[in-house]
């Protein structure tokens, strides 16, 4: 007698192994993740939309979509001047090595 080793799935884990599923999924997840961290920050910093805005450089409408999860695609100097207006500092790191960015010189 051979006993059954199958694992019962949850739907989410069903659903993941279609790889359009779980692209899209982990876009969404991306999306909300930015929205949650921008969130968080601003409230940190207890910024508003307009203060923030005004601060990096973008409009209020920009950081609005962010926020929301609208926003599909940002621009690299966007999110630069984002970070940079909440007072954080963007760092590749690969296999422990850590590289400041940098988007113009010093």
């Amino acid at each position: 007698m051979s006993k059954k080793t199958n694992k019962l799935m949850s739907t989410f884990e069903r659903e993941m192994q279609d790889p359009k599923f779980a692209k899209a999924y982990q876009e969404e997840y991306r999306e909300l993740a930015l929205s949650e961290l921008l969130l968080a920050l601003m409230d940190e910093d207890d910024k508003s939309v307009r203060q923030l805005a005004k601060e990096a450089g973008v409009s209020a409408n920009a950081i609005q979509n962010i926020r929301s999860g609208k926003s599909e695609d940002m621009h690299l100097k966007n999110f630069v001047g984002i970070v940079s207006a909440l007072g954080y500092n963007i760092v590749l790191e690969k296999d422990g090595q850590r590289i400041p960015f940098s988007p113009s010189p010093s």
